[in-house]
């Protein structure tokens, strides 16, 4: 926690405080001549502007990652790093620099404490490659990445990997891969906007059918199932990378289209009874139809609600939208596929989504 009740400050701003009035100048002296690169990005709230004072009780405060070249990390990362925790001060702005390692093996992570030694630093060294192997899960983000490379990477790593801020980049290659990964290629985000739209489809008739059925709690669990569908939809077609569920209410906050949409999502959480659930859904649903048609990315598809069949419920028939983006879709490394989508398509579980090597050969199997 802070000291003699300093006031918060975002961590980003902290890192770069940091940076600039401390890491740079020991680098400077220490290591004269030295290339890296200086950014604070990678796992953390701050990294996509989501942190708090909530954020300070773990793994938060005066952070920072240090990018050399494959040969400078071996020959001098332990060298700066330890001098770094020598030389670094107790404090910047009121924030310890030095991180207490948690002894409970259910809670590892590191709480900022004051100390009389050298500090325990969260300056981390790396190299890009190395890092983004780590990561992304990518043997060289140098090459072309086929359809396969881009949708065995979770959004969040994307997002942490392209968000936050680069306060000094001697050697270039981590703004370049930044900017490399900052959005999907059209072909590949044509094919996760249909895929989103198909997992619409599967599911918009389940609403009245679990009412008619008596099952009401199964009508408003698949309701707010089809909530988070349309969300992640609007963040895919804003461009942008949707954070993993403790972030994404947030991350769609920040859309243009929130303002209106967000009321409309929010009704459809609160109804209480069948019709006004499929009332609210189908006006979400026609909102976020209109924004697919605005992209301009196909034709224009109806928007409006129709029938299930025969059946008495009312339902967009998203799959019209899948079929029109899917006939889009010409990179061979993505036609043979169903329309199955990304690993975050596949799944949310955050301990798969944390294992990118077991992701990607996943990828390799599907047919």
């Amino acid at each position: 926690m802070a000291i003699s009740g300093s006031a918060f400050v975002p961590g980003i701003e902290l890192s770069r405080i940091m940076y600039e009035e401390e890491v740079q100048p020991i680098l400077r002296n220490a290591f004269p001549g030295l290339r890296y690169a200086a950014a604070r990005v990678g796992s953390g709230s701050e990294v996509l502007g989501f942190d708090s004072p909530r954020s300070a009780d773990h793994e938060w405060g005066p952070r920072l990652e240090i990018f050399l070249t494959a040969g400078d990390r071996v020959e001098h990362g332990d060298d700066i790093s330890r001098v770094l925790a020598e030389r670094l001060p107790k404090q910047v702005h009121g924030w310890p620099t030095h991180f207490q390692e948690s002894d409970d093996p259910r809670d590892p992570v590191g709480h900022m404490q004051m100390t009389d030694g050298p500090v325990n630093h969260r300056v981390g060294l790396y190299d890009v490659d190395g890092w983004v192997s780590d990561r992304l899960g990518l043997a060289s983000w140098k090459a072309e990445l086929g359809a396969r490379d881009w949708l065995a990477i979770p959004q969040q790593r994307l997002a942490e990997a392209t968000g936050g801020v680069v306060f000094h980049d001697g050697p270039g290659n981590l703004s370049e891969m930044r900017r490399r990964m900052a959005w999907y290629p059209d072909q590949v985000w044509r094919y996760l906007l249909a895929c989103q739209w198909q997992r619409v489809s599967q599911e918009e008739a389940f609403v009245g059918r679990c009412a008619e059925a008596g099952d009401d709690l199964g009508s408003a669990v698949v309701a707010a199932r089809l909530v988070r569908s349309l969300m992640h939809l609007c963040l895919l077609l804003e461009r942008q990378y949707a954070p993993y569920g403790k972030w994404l209410g947030s991350s769609f906050g920040r859309l243009p289209v929130a303002e209106a949409l967000g009321p409309v999502l929010r009704g459809v959480l609160a109804a209480t009874d069948y019709p006004a659930r499929e009332a609210r859904l189908c006006d979400a649903y026609e909102a976020v139809a209109s924004l697919q048609n605005a992209s301009d990315l196909v034709s224009p598809v109806d928007p409006g609600r129709r029938p299930y069949h025969a059946r008495p419920y009312l339902v967009l028939h998203a799959e019209r939208f899948a079929q029109a983006l899917a006939r889009t879709v010409t990179d061979p490394g993505l036609q043979g596929l169903p329309l199955v989508g990304n690993v975050d398509q596949w799944s949310d579980s955050a301990d798969l989504l944390d294992q990118p090597h077991a992701i990607r050969a996943a990828f390799s199997a599907l047919g």
